[in-house]
């Protein structure tokens, strides 16, 4: 059974509760051991990220809700023998528990890898089911 290690569950601690659950009960279904690499982000971080090519835009979901701080997304990688996978078969054994993991928790979530640009790495909660409310907002 695979655990997250201090640095992911730094990660997921700056993420939504209902992505926090996600992320654990996908790392418990997966064949691969899984990395979190990315939460919550500044907007100076967003904007480094958008300079880099790595992101694309500024209405990014790494970004934190002002009611909470915290964040609507994650990147994850997999990790095979001790390193880093980045191969379509590490991909879709992740993505796999990933699916089963929102089926299960009932959670809307939106996987990058299905992007016409992919990302396979990234997956936010969905604006739909979660949106970004106003501070001030009784909605």
């Amino acid at each position: 059974m695979f655990k997250f290690g201090t640095t992911s569950r730094a990660h997921l601690e700056t993420v939504k509760t209902d992505l926090q659950a996600w992320a654990e009960l996908t790392l418990s279904y997966s064949e691969v051991d899984v990395s979190v690499v990315d939460g919550r982000r500044t907007l100076e971080e967003q904007r480094q990220n958008i300079i880099n090519g790595v992101s694309w835009s500024m209405d990014s979901r790494h970004l934190p809700d002002p009611l909470d701080n915290l964040a609507f997304a994650v990147d994850l990688y997999p990790w095979v023998n001790g390193k880093t996978d980045h191969s379509a078969e590490a991909y879709q054994k992740l993505a796999k528990a990933g699916f089963r993991a929102a089926i299960a928790l009932r959670i809307d979530i939106i996987w990058g890898g299905f992007w016409d640009t992919p990302d396979k790495p990234h997956w936010h909660l969905s604006r739909r089911s979660y949106p970004l409310l106003a501070v001030g907002d009784d909605n």
